[in-house]
């Protein structure tokens, strides 16, 4: 069974303020589960080009994909295409492909200095089609460089699927526990834990205006497997007073 993981960098200092809430690293991850690619771990970065340079040298050397997004707009806190350059040692400049992308939404006399900064783009990288608002992202190696704003970002995925090559998908099933917390299963679920070590279990409570609970949740790849754990589980929660 082959593994392929994903890091994600979520690059901002609005996210780290509290202004905007995230909810990319939802959606990358989302995107990616039925891909076969696990991700394996994310950062908020700072708007700080050496934090951000020594993130993504990280991240690529140890993840199969990485994706960032935000700091690639007009303004002069948009230093992360800058930022992936420096990562990978490679020459930035002003690309005709970009240029050409701006062109379908701006008038020539539109794209002022500012506007071309989006059309900036590391040697070698491949363009990432923006369906949104035309501005194109950029794939760097093994690193997806999307912008922040989470109806442009998701767009932008549509045309990174078919530069994914997958791995084993991961299978999901809950558990739904009324009445108990997480105290209360803590002991077998640890036991069970420890007689199947490739299975992850997960426990996520939860409470209602009627009463609480919580949600186990087991991830793996077989899902048969995953079936006859789930009723062995379920019957030794049964049996909790």
């Amino acid at each position: 069974m082959k593994t392929v993981t994903a890091g994600i960098l979520l690059i901002g200092d609005e996210l780290l303020s509290g202004r905007t809430q995230d909810s990319n690293l939802r959606d990358i991850a989302t995107f990616l589960a039925p891909l076969g690619v696990q991700v394996g771990e994310a950062r908020i970065l700072a708007d700080d080009a050496e934090l951000i340079v020594d993130a993504v040298r990280d991240f690529s050397s140890r993840f199969d994909y990485v994706f960032t997004t935000g700091g690639i707009g007009p303004t002069h806190d948009d230093i992360t295409a800058d930022c992936i350059a420096a990562a990978f040692d490679l020459e930035i400049s002003q690309r005709q492909d970009a240029v050409d992308e701006l062109l379908k939404r701006y008038e020539p006399d539109d794209l002022n200095a500012a506007r071309l900064r989006m059309a900036r783009i590391p040697d070698g990288a491949s363009l990432i089609k923006n369906p949104v608002s035309l501005a194109p992202g950029f794939q760097t190696r093994n690193v997806f460089t999307l912008a922040g704003v989470p109806q442009i970002m998701r767009a932008m995925l549509q045309d990174i699927e078919r530069r994914i090559e997958g791995g084993t998908t991961i299978i999901k099933r809950t558990i739904s526990v009324s009445g108990k917390g997480e105290g209360d299963v803590a002991g077998p679920l640890s036991e069970i834990a420890k007689i199947y070590p490739h299975i992850s279990f997960g426990s996520y409570p939860f409470f209602k205006g009627d009463g609480y609970g919580l949600n186990i949740v087991l991830r793996g790849t077989e899902d048969a497997e995953l079936g006859r754990i789930e009723a062995e589980l379920s019957e030794i929660i049964s049996k909790i007073s």
